[in-house]
């Protein structure tokens, strides 16, 4: 044994020594944590200043969306797939809770595997033989897929045709449900409340967590890589089709998620609800907020979500200036508000010391300056 370790083989060291990682408070990743967790206190004190059903009903409606298009991040902003139709798994998330809750008594908390199941079917049976198509053509086929199941629903007699699903019940959980309010320490929280912290800590929480650590893991490095040249990832190895319908499924899931969500907090739906207004919407959000960002996707769906409503004293020019602001936004942020590769000015930033100078080798063996001497002396 020792003999076998004396003739080991010595790994080389590199050139450049790895500067080490920047710490403290200004460090990019250290930072946005901390304005992360800020932000999340602010939305958790909030309903304590300020708690009317408008501004709660609002906020709700927007961390809903943050959910939807974190779902859509997964399939646009990673996987580089463009879906016009995304709102479709949100309808198939609605009407599955919706059906099931009014229909057969179930409680939405027992509905939420079933309509997993009911969006895994639903995104292979588009992603399984379109996947194979790219850009502008996957993109029209996915705007039919969202037509598709908003006529589907608009004419069957389970999903209540035009006039859609009516009182839908709220979360219930083992016989207590979020109409009975909760008092805690003298504080009374009501239904609607009690949904808007039930949206912040599982949907907001689960979701950013969730998609962060998809994308720094080995799937999402797989669906960067099919995102930024298909050809050369199937090259390496990794199989296209699979890491895009593997992002297609997830994607379906988290769009599910969010129509669950979406038929609770409204208690009725319908489609109109669905209609490929809303998908663009969305995607406006991944686009103008960074794609494959995960603040920027926060800050595009708030604002997709909040600008209409706080637009509002302005009538009927809010759509106009709401129309305005996102090209003035895409005038000057191309790639996003926050793009995925930003880093504020202020940060500290880790700088990487340039390469060794080497001299340049003009024949085998010998350096750039022998070259030229034995030039010199055939000449």
């Amino acid at each position: 044994m020792a003999n076998t370790n004396l003739h080991r083989l010595q790994v080389p060291k590199p050139f450049i020594e790895r500067p080490p990682a920047i710490r403290g408070v200004l460090a990019p990743e250290r930072f946005m944590r901390l304005v992360g967790v800020v932000l999340f206190v602010a939305a958790a004190v909030l309903p304590f200043i300020t708690a009317t059903p408008y501004i709660i009903s609002i906020l709700t409606s927007a961390m809903i969306y943050i959910v939807l298009a974190m779902g859509l991040n997964v399939v646009v902003g990673y996987a580089g797939l463009l879906d016009l139709g995304y709102i479709a798994f949100m309808a198939v998330g609605a009407y599955t809770s919706g059906i099931l809750t009014t229909q057969f008594g179930l409680s939405m908390l027992e509905t939420i595997p079933l309509v997993i199941v009911a969006c895994i079917i639903a995104g292979v049976i588009i992603g399984g033989p379109t996947l194979r198509l790219r850009s502008d053509y996957l993109a029209i086929v996915t705007l039919g897929f969202g037509e598709i199941i908003r006529i589907t629903a608009n004419n069957l007699d389970i999903t209540g045709g035009p006039s859609g699903i009516h009182g839908i019940p709220t979360w219930s959980f083992f016989g207590w449900s979020f109409s009975d309010g909760l008092d805690i320490a003298g504080v009374h929280f009501n239904s609607k409340i009690l949904f808007y912290y039930f949206v912040l800590f599982v949907g907001i929480g689960l979701a950013v967590i969730a998609v962060s650590r998809l994308g720094r893991g080995k799937l999402g490095r797989a669906w960067k890589s099919v995102r930024d040249d298909e050809d050369v990832s199937e090259a390496m190895g990794i199989n296209g089709y699979r890491t895009k319908l593997a992002a297609y499924i997830i994607g379906a899931v988290w769009g599910g998620f969010a129509g669950t969500l979406m038929a609770s907090h409204l208690s009725a739906i319908s489609p109109n609800s669905f209609e490929f207004l809303y998908s663009a919407l969305v995607l406006m959000a991944v686009v103008l907020g960074g794609m494959g960002s995960t603040p920027g996707v926060i800050i595009g769906a708030l604002f997709v979500s909040l600008a209409p409503e706080l637009l509002r004293d302005f009538s009927e020019w809010r759509f106009l200036i709401f129309g305005v602001l996102l090209v003035v936004a895409m005038i000057f942020r191309p790639k996003g508000i926050w793009p995925a590769n930003a880093v504020l000015p202020f940060l500290k930033k880790r700088e990487i010391p340039p390469p060794p100078a080497t001299s340049a080798v003009g024949v085998v063996g010998g350096t750039a300056d022998e070259g030229s001497d034995d030039e010199g002396s055939r000449r």
